[in-house]
């Protein structure tokens, strides 16, 4: 089994400043989004960050299918998946 590292290599600060997209569904407790489903969103903080960038990537390319964050990685760089994976790594 592979360990993952515990920092990613963003910037936590960077990240911060990026999270407008992710902490409307990500960051409620209990949310339930309705499109294309009604399904729980997980909560990202605390995640490995490296497991947050690899699943970021997945929607980016479309191996993961998720309308709504298939768009949403789509639209960010490699450098700001890592920031965001930095930043909510490092969350509570």
């Amino acid at each position: 089994m592979a360990v993952l590292p515990a920092q990613a290599a963003g910037d936590p600060a960077a990240g911060a400043k990026k999270n407008a997209m992710c902490i409307g569904c990500h960051g409620i407790e209990t949310y339930k989004t309705a499109f294309p489903t009604v399904y729980p969103v997980p909560k990202i903080a605390g995640q490995y960050p490296q497991y947050i960038v690899k699943a970021l990537s997945a929607y980016k390319s479309g191996d993961r299918q998720h309308p709504s964050m298939r768009a949403i990685a789509g639209s960010l760089s490699d450098q700001d998946m890592e920031d965001l994976a930095a930043y909510y790594g490092q969350a509570k």
